[in-house]
């Protein structure tokens, strides 16, 4: 993997850093593809080893593997990449049916997977309402990563994030939402649905976590500027609460983003070398049970 047309990292990852948010996708003749829904992005080839390049070459030392809607609920590659890395370093996030037997729960607890994925296309138009269809699901996985001490893992457009936040704050586990909510960065931090995650995160019991992780998916390209009053809002509010991951290999936008250059922007969010040693280690620590 080559980085000659990005810039070098702003700073060097503090030992034990996490990157609590990237793919990996295999062989298609090994690792079909599972969605079950229309694909919006054509799946990479992006093995372990190259993504374990720009770990290196960023500092990251702990990785939490995310499953990608491509592979729908087969975990394979993704446990695979696991079982290769080592449970010293990795945890993980799966995609799993509501009645996957206790059996199967353990063997994953026991690989590192520490939470499920509830991913909703980001790009769903608004449907008012959509969120109760979503309720049996997130009740059942909660009650069951509960008993585990898994928390939930929530991709949605922030217009459905907004629908949502009431449920998550009655969740018995903790959660995680990814891409700071998926709230439009344009619309900035005074937008209803933000205000309201601002408010969970001050006022709550400290179970809701926010993902710096697919700037591009909710700011204003080139440089993603409208993203940081939404950072600089979300650390205020929560800086013990807030993990980064790289959202590598960044499917659809791969070739309009840089690793390092998303990287880069964690420094001008938090520029205080203490604070991004929560952001990056202390945090996924303690959400991951490293």
């Amino acid at each position: 993997m080559h980085y000659a047309q990005e810039p070098v990292p702003a700073f060097r990852a503090p030992p034990l850093s996490c990157d609590a948010h990237f793919h990996v996708f295999g062989p298609a003749e090994r690792y079909p593809h599972a969605a079950t829904e229309p694909l919006r992005y054509a799946p990479p080839l992006a093995p372990l080893a190259d993504y374990m390049a720009l770990a290196a070459h960023l500092g990251i030392e702990r990785f939490v593997f995310v499953q990608p809607s491509a592979y729908g609920r087969d975990n394979r590659c993704m446990l695979d990449a696991m079982r290769e890395t080592g449970i010293a370093r990795c945890r993980g996030i799966v995609d799993i049916d509501d009645d996957v037997p206790e059996t199967l729960l353990a063997e994953m607890h026991s690989s590192g997977v520490r939470g499920v994925r509830i991913n909703v296309s980001p790009v769903k138009p608004l449907t008012p309402g959509f969120s109760e269809t979503m309720l049996p699901r997130i009740r059942r996985m909660d009650a069951r990563c509960a008993e585990l001490g898994w928390h939930l893992d929530f991709l949605t457009p922030g217009w459905l994030t907004e629908e949502l936040l009431p449920a998550l704050a009655g969740l018995r586990c903790s959660f995680s939402l990814a891409h700071m909510g998926m709230f439009p960065a344009a619309r900035g931090p005074r937008q209803p649905g933000f205000v309201k995650l601002l408010d969970l995160l001050r006022h709550g019991d400290g179970r809701a976590w926010v993902k710096f992780t697919g700037t591009y998916r909710m700011a204003t390209p080139p440089d993603f500027a409208d993203a940081a009053p939404m950072a600089h809002a979300l650390l205020e509010a929560a800086p013990s609460q807030i993990i980064w991951g790289s959202d590598y290999p960044h499917l659809s936008f791969a070739d309009k983003v840089g690793s390092v250059r998303l990287f880069n922007l964690l420094a001008d969010w938090a520029s205080d070398e203490t604070l991004r040693h929560k952001i990056l280690v202390d945090n996924p620590a303690t959400l991951f049970m490293f």
